[in-house]
């Protein structure tokens, strides 16, 4: 049995590394915020303005802990999961967590064709999203660095995620 919960900021490649990783290891994968939006029939973002971060926060935590995961799976997490009520530690208690860390201009430059669809970053300048990024990294960092593996999220590949996974019997 083995679940794998993908953390780090938005951009950095959870869901896509996590669909390669989950048909790597013939595994399912849940995205948290699809599973987030099936369940509400809306978007996040369009969840987030009209109920709030802090609704939002509630019910992601909720369905992290609540969803009927699979023996084997690959969860891909929304950037802020982890820093959350008690998230972190219940995903470190329940599986392997795993933080694609990039910098705050990688992040970015990944980050502006889709700042619209993003709540958080819809209002911001170019140049803001920079340093907005840093500030959340650095927020969030507590967090992010409790995961058990931290990978470059540089060229990272899902055969790079499945070689650094410890041995399972």
């Amino acid at each position: 049995m083995m679940k794998i919960f993908l953390i780090g900021f938005m951009g950095c490649g959870k869901t896509t590394l996590g669909k390669k990783l989950a048909a790597k290891q013939g595994f399912e994968l849940v995205d948290l915020d699809h599973e987030i939006e099936r369940l509400t029939g809306t978007t996040v973002a369009g969840y987030f303005s009209v109920h709030g971060e802090e609704a939002f926060r509630k019910l992601e935590s909720d369905t992290l802990k609540n969803h009927p995961y699979a023996e084997n799976c690959v969860i891909a997490t929304g950037g802020g999961t982890p820093c959350y009520y008690d998230n972190m530690d219940w995903m470190n208690a329940n599986g392997i967590t795993v933080y694609i860390e990039l910098s705050a201009v990688s992040l970015a430059k990944r980050l502006e064709k889709g700042m619209a669809k993003r709540p958080l970053l819809r209002n911001l300048t170019a140049g803001g999203v920079v340093h907005f990024i840093e500030g959340k990294l650095e927020e969030r960092g507590e967090y992010y660095r409790k995961a058990k593996l931290t990978l470059s999220g540089i060229n990272l590949t899902a055969g790079d995620i499945r070689s650094a996974l410890p041995a399972v019997s």
